[in-house]
């Protein structure tokens, strides 16, 4: 786009409906998440079978995601938007009204292939209306409805269905899918054709791997990992389909993902960081919000209260980003960034049953700034150096690995805390005799060890404590992850500014 196409165009309307699909997309990745027991009740069906709301949604995103590039090359990126932002309006409606589980995992799979590219897509379009100096600011605008829509949807939904219904909990895409329509059919303009093949085969070994991957890590837990012939399956399936789609990418002429795309230094280091990123930044909010409410007793609505501070830290940390991103060198703020989260999470291992709501509000605010400090250098370096005419694709691939993360993230960490709560129940039980029972701590509660009532309360004590424990060693663990992709800043070289981006910029 020329510097006088971009003088024309009317910005901040674009950026709002931009930012309108951008967040009702990220709100949909979690939003329904507590509203499942409801809906379990309304539509007579088992915990094993409510999976499949959540997982036809997330498994057609991934699948659609490396799709997103294509289409925006071939049908221009308007037209791929604006569908895109009506099928997942209406797929929302659907979901709402749907009255059988069939007929909700049907709608939740068309809704999550409608929404795939907004993210992507939304982010690309920032990038193409902002000269390249004020990029910093338009990753910062982005990032905050990325990062948003995930802290701020469980707690948005635990309100609707406590107070309304499950249903509103999909109603409410409705009226910000009708405003993002109309704001973006009248501002934002078309990119391009460019009429090239489609490379079905290469596209059909990643959509095969990406979908075995996330059934594999949301299936996994339920069947006990590799001893179910089901897992081994998707393994199987997973390491085939990838390995015919790198050899393929590399030996054909046009593949569908382009290899351009990985000479670039910076988008290929970047896309390891966000990867990074999404374990540590998805996997957090998979283990606070269920650690409040089963081990600390908490309400839905007043874990959300506690939570949604992290995002006011988000919040904060996008709009110090903008203002400095052209005077910092990037490096150093992601490295400030990344050195605040992991301060947070060193001070999570800490959490016990005991604690006030004090803790979780004051690391929540400086884990969310830590990754706002990181989140959006990270995006502006990313695609500092890549040319326009991959940026579609970069900007697909770039997302697809950061839900990619935080799949991995979530699953490991609730692996690790399912096992590392039997092994603490067991060591701790080990310690359990009458004589420890007398301790001063325990005087004001005694437990009887000859009554079955007294044997259920120990029981209870015990599991509590072992999974705090566990929960203490899942964020270790994503603590030691911060710390380990840190020496990966010094592979990144800082966006070009000034005359240069300018002569890019009119070359591209």
């Amino acid at each position: 786009m020329s510097t006088a196409e971009k003088q024309d165009l009317n910005r901040p309307l674009i950026t709002v409906s931009v930012m309108a699909a951008t967040i009702m997309q990220a709100l949909d990745s979690t939003i329904a998440n507590v509203a499942l027991p409801k809906m379990q009740g309304t539509l007579s069906a088992t915990q094993d079978q409510m999976a499949w709301v959540l997982t036809s949604y997330i498994v057609a995103a991934a699948i659609m995601i490396p799709l997103t590039g294509w289409l925006a090359q071939r049908f221009g990126r308007k037209p791929v938007f604006l569908i895109s932002v009506v099928g997942f309006t209406i797929t929302s409606a659907l979901c709402g009204i749907a009255t059988s589980l069939p007929e909700i995992v049907v709608f939740r799979l068309l809704q999550g292939i409608s929404g795939a590219a907004l993210v992507p897509l939304s982010q690309a379009v920032l990038f193409d209306i902002n000269p390249p100096e004020n990029h910093g600011k338009a990753m910062a605008v982005w990032g905050v409805g990325v990062t948003m829509g995930p802290i701020i949807g469980p707690a948005l939904g635990g309100w609707l269905t406590d107070h309304y219904s499950w249903r509103w909990v999909f109603f409410i895409n409705v009226p910000i899918g009708i405003l993002a329509y109309l704001g973006l059919s009248l501002s934002m303009p078309n990119t391009k054709k460019i009429i090239s093949n489609f490379d079905f085969f290469g596209f059909g070994t990643l959509a095969l791997g990406i979908g075995s991957l996330q059934l594999l890590l949301d299936r996994g837990e339920l069947k006990d990992w590799f001893s179910s012939t089901e897992i081994l399956l998707y393994a199987l399936i997973i390491a085939l389909a990838f390995y015919l789609f790198v050899v393929h990418t590399l030996s054909w002429r046009r593949p569908f993902l382009s290899p351009a795309l990985f000479a670039d230094r910076n988008f290929l280091t970047a896309n390891v960081f966000i990867f990074l990123i999404g374990v540590v930044l998805f996997a957090t909010l998979a283990l606070v919000p269920p650690m409040l409410q089963n081990e600390m007793d908490y309400p839905v609505v007043l874990t959300g209260l506690v939570t949604a501070p992290r995002g006011a830290g988000t919040m904060l940390a996008m709009i110090v980003v903008g203002r400095i991103m052209g005077r910092l060198d990037p490096r150093l703020i992601m490295g400030a960034g990344l050195g605040l989260t992991a301060l947070s999470l060193w001070q999570m291992t800490h959490f016990d049953l005991l604690m006030d709501e004090g803790p979780i509000v004051y690391t929540g605010i400086l884990q969310g700034f830590g990754i706002g400090l990181s989140y959006v250098p990270l995006s502006t370096v990313a695609f500092s150096s890549l040319p326009s005419h991959l940026r579609n694709e970069g900007t697909a691939f770039f997302n697809l690995l950061r839900n990619i993360g935080s799949a991995i993230g979530i699953s490991i960490v609730q692996t690790l805390l399912t096992q590392n709560t039997q092994i603490m129940h067991a060591t701790l039980a080990e310690h359990i005799t009458p004589y420890a029972l007398q301790h001063p701590a325990l005087s004001a509660s005694p437990i009887n060890l000859t009554d079955p009532v007294g044997l259920r309360l120990l029981n209870g004590q015990l599991t509590h404590q072992a999974a705090m424990i566990a929960y203490n060693n899942d964020y270790q663990l994503m603590m030691i992850v911060t710390l380990a992709v840190m020496p990966l800043l010094l592979l990144l070289r800082p966006p070009v500014h000034g005359a240069r981006a300018a002569e890019m910029a009119v070359l591209e």
